[in-house]
C-alpha cells in the first residue's frame, strides 16, 4: 500500500484526539483504530498500526503521571501482572464463546454508569482510598486488573476507561490518580501487544511513524490538562468515552 499525504492529513488529526482523549480518560482507540481502517488498511495492519502509534503515546502519557505523582505505584504494578493474567484468560475464553452476550450486557450498563457518575456530583472528586489499608488496596487491585484485563483479552473497547472506573468507583483513588494507574496498565498491555505485531510484520510503519509524533503530542497535552484539572476534565472527557462506547458496540450489535 502506497503512503498518500491525504492519508496521512486523516489520520494525524485523528490520532492526535485520540491520544488527548486516551491521556484523559481513556478510549483513545475508539477513535484512532476507526481511523486507520478508514483509510483502507487491513483490518490486522490496522490494529497493529494503531498499537504501535498509540504504545509511545502512553508511554510520554504514563511518565508525566509518575513525575507528578499521581499514580500508586503498589496497585499499579500488581495490577499489571493480574490484567495480563486475565487477558490471557479473556483471549482464550474469546477463541470459545461469542461476544454478542458481553456486547448485549454492555449496552443496558454503559448508559447506566454514565448516569451514575453525571448525578454524582463529586464523584473522583477526593481521595477515599485513605480509608483502606495497604492489604485491601492491593487485593482488590488485583482483582480489578485481572476481570479488566479478562475483558481486554476478550473484546477490548474502552479497556482504559473500565480502569479508571475500577480504581475510583471500587478503590476509592480520585480520578487523577486512577487516571495515571490506568496508564501505567495500559502501556505494560501495549508493550506485549506492539511486540507481538511487530514481530509478525503487522505494523505499517510508513504511517505509523508519522502517527507516532501527534499521538504523543496528543497524549503529552491531555496529561498535563488531567493533572492540572483533575476530575473537572477527566470526568466529562469519561463520559464522552462512554457515549462513543455505547455507540460502537451499539452499531456493531444492531448493524
Amino acid at each position: 500500500m502506497q503512503v498518500e499525504l491525504s492519508d496521512l492529513l486523516i489520520i494525524c488529526p485523528l490520532v492526535f484526539a485520540a491520544g488527548f482523549v486516551d491521556s484523559i480518560a481513556g478510549g483513545g482507540g475508539l477513535i484512532s483504530l476507526p481511523s486507520y481502517l478508514f483509510i483502507g488498511l487491513p483490518i490486522h495492519f490496522a490494529y497493529g498500526t494503531n498499537k504501535f502509534s498509540s504504545t509511545f503515546g502512553t508511554f510520554f502519557s504514563a511518565l508525566r503521571f509518575i513525575k507528578s505523582k499521581h499514580i500508586h505505584m503498589k496497585s499499579a504494578i500488581v495490577s499489571i501482572i493480574s490484567a495480563l493474567i486475565g487477558s490471557f484468560a479473556g483471549a482464550k475464553a474469546a477463541l470459545a464463546l461469542d461476544e454478542k452476550y458481553l456486547q448485549y450486557c454492555l449496552v443496558v450498563l454503559l448508559p447506566i454508569i454514565a448516569v451514575f457518575i453525571l448525578t454524582k456530583r463529586r464523584f473522583g472528586e477526593n481521595n477515599k482510598s485513605v480509608h483502606l489499608s495497604d492489604h485491601k488496596i492491593i487485593v482488590l487491585s488485583v482483582l480489578s486488573g485481572l476481570i479488566i484485563g479478562a475483558y481486554d483479552g476478550f473484546f477490548g473497547p474502552g479497556t482504559g476507561a473500565f480502569l479508571i472506573l475500577a480504581y475510583t468507583g471500587i478503590i476509592g483513588f480520585n480520578l487523577t490518580t486512577a487516571s495515571g494507574n490506568a496508564k501505567l496498565v495500559n502501556l505494560a498491555s501495549n508493550i506485549s501487544a506492539v511486540i507481538t505485531f511487530i514481530a509478525n510484520g503487522k505494523v505499517f510503519f510508513a504511517i505509523g511513524i508519522p502517527a507516532v509524533f501527534f499521538g504523543i503530542l496528543g497524549n503529552w497535552i491531555g496529561s498535563g490538562l488531567a493533572i492540572k484539572n483533575g476530575s473537572k476534565i477527566i470526568k466529562p472527557v469519561f463520559i464522552c468515552v462512554m457515549i462513543l462506547l455505547f455507540g460502537k458496540i451499539s452499531f456493531d450489535l444492531f448493524r
